[in-house]
């Protein structure tokens, strides 16, 4: 076996699976399918040390690092091109690597909303999902209990349940209770945030101990991340090979034969597999199948339709914040504990849901004032006491319907470390997200000001940014003109080849899209399963 810690990057003779991405989406299609199936993961990136998260924490906080350093990003493997009407900074937030973006998330997992999966017929804008709520609850009930989910069902516009979370959720923080006094008084609705991380002990894995660095490092392990479904499979028996970035997948008109992929002597390897899942996320997914052009399909694998990389969307940011007269004990805890979807439901044509976040993070924590202050001494420790404490803040998610002028494709010009053309990111942004993020801005700043606070800044429609959600870009649908992949995630156009991303969502709607990411995960390894 190349599990472990192993430098044997040979491919595996007999494979039944092989799976491209480490991720979770990848992790979770592998830990299924290793107990009965000869399963192989191939992985762009290098497997991180356990032992070095403490190492890594102290890169997040000081300032000298940017976040890409603190997972070892490399400019030339990670290279992009950004030529969208919107720049996208790709490289803000992803890991190429074993565990993949859940190495730095948040790790906030709230299920789509019923609405969500009914976009066209419910709100009149978008299409609709080829599945709806009731497909994939049973599968979001798995991915809670996989991911390990703390939560409670005191959300009065979240989707119908089965079952309590598996933990209990996080108390409210000291400025959650603040903001609660605010929006009692102005009637909305706050509840808790669902998150994939310990508030007990759980799966073997310690509850939360504050660290508050939960983006982008968890030293302690209790935030979950794709390593503990990857190093499950590989108990059972998966292969997992790391820096071994796929090239290309070899093809003929119905099936993936082989994942062609390179170590890092120089060599180039083929594995070849029964079913192919690739999981690499929704840039490099439809990267990978344009750079698999061949002649049966010269526009890019799996793109009969012509769409393999269009509707890129992503989630867009809306934020206010400010100061108080009294302490707010900002940056006491690294994640959020409370949020509101009281407005979510009431999305149509001109305004998109969107969801309220209440931070237990704004304004600077007390190193970084110190760091970025220009006294020391006593005079120093003056400006932390009158400038520290009292920064609050709200942020919201919107959501961006998909078009087709936004899409991920190859830059022409520009290569990576082997001579593939890298992803060009083409993002734009429509009408609809702009307004809906000048709605949650009023409402940001009607709680805010109930609070008496005032307020310094304000992230708006002409500021605002993505939050790093890479979604649409191999749709999911049941007419294979108009889309990339079945509603289990197989490819129209071959029949071993399922794209197992965020790239499958017809739409984004509002919330963090992992959760759904890892309920798909699981449907799809029910499909390959009985494929094989």
């Amino acid at each position: 076996m190349n599990g472990g810690g192993a430098t044997d990057r040979s491919p595996v003779p007999d494979a039944d699976v092989c799976i491209v991405g480490a991720g979770p989406a990848g992790a979770l299609v592998a830990d299924r399918l290793a107990a009965d199936h000869e399963v192989v993961v191939l992985d762009a990136g290098p497997r991180f040390d356990p032992a070095d998260r403490l190492e890594r924490q102290e890169r997040a906080i000081r300032p000298a690092y940017d976040r890409p350093d603190v997972w070892d990003g490399d400019p030339e493997r990670d290279a992009h091109s950004a030529s969208g009407e919107w720049f996208y900074p790709l490289n803000h937030a992803r890991i190429k690597g074993i565990g993949g973006s859940t190495l730095h998330w948040q790790g906030m997992v709230m299920r789509l909303h019923e609405d969500d999966f009914d976009s066209g017929t419910e709100r009149g804008v978008g299409p609709d999902w080829p599945i709806d709520y009731a497909d994939l609850r049973p599968h979001y009930a798995a991915a809670e209990r996989e991911l390990g989910v703390a939560g409670a069902d005191d959300n009065p516009d979240a989707p119908p349940r089965e079952e309590p979370f598996p933990m209990p959720a996080f108390p409210p923080s000291y400025s959650d209770g603040l903001f609660a006094e605010a929006c009692e008084a102005l009637g909305i609705d706050m509840h808790s945030v669902p998150n994939a991380r310990n508030s007990e002990t759980y799966d073997g894995r310690s509850a939360c101990v504050g660290y508050g660095t939960c983006q982008p490092v968890c030293p302690s392990g209790a935030k979950y991340d794709a390593t503990v479904h990857v190093e499950r499979a590989e108990s059972k028996g998966a292969t997992v090979i790391d820096r071994a970035p796929v090239q290309r997948l070899e093809h003929d008109a119905d099936r993936v034969r082989a994942a062609v992929y390179a170590t890092p002597d120089g060599t180039e390897h083929r594995q070849a597999a029964d079913a192919v899942v690739v999981a690499c996320g929704g840039v490099e997914t439809p990267r990978l199948l344009l750079l698999s052009e061949s002649e049966q399909y010269p526009d890019g694998l799996a793109n009969s339709s012509g769409l393999v990389g269009r509707y890129f969307m992503d989630h867009l940011f809306a934020g206010t914040g400010g100061v108080l007269e009294e302490p707010t004990r900002q940056n006491h805890v690294g994640f959020l504990t409370s949020e509101s979807h009281a407005f979510y439901d009431d999305a149509d044509e001109d305004i998109a849901p969107f969801k309220l976040e209440f931070f237990n993070y704004d304004g600077p924590s007390p190193a970084e004032a110190a760091l970025s202050a220009d006294t020391w001494g006593d005079e120093l420790l003056e400006q932390l006491r009158e400038d520290y404490g009292t920064h609050i803040g709200m942020g919201a998610l919107v959501e961006q319907l998909p078009r087709e002028d936004s899409y991920v494709g190859l830059d022409p010009d520009r290569t990576d470390d082997h001579g593939n053309p890298v992803p060009d990111v083409h993002w734009n942004v429509g009408d609809r997200a702009l307004r809906s993020i000048e709605r949650a801005n009023e409402i940001q700043a009607s709680i805010l000001s109930e609070l008496g606070a005032e307020i310094t800044w304000q992230v708006g429609p002409d500021d605002t940014g993505p939050a790093y959600h890479h979604m649409g870009t191999t749709r999911m649908g049941t007419d294979p003109d108009a889309s990339v992949v079945d509603p289990h995630l197989r490819t129209h156009d071959l029949g071993n080849c399922w794209l197992v991303t965020s790239g499958a969502f017809p739409t984004g709607g509002a919330v963090n899209p992992t959760l759904t990411i890892a309920a798909l995960a699981l449907r799809a390894a029910e499909d390959v399963r009985d494929a094989l």
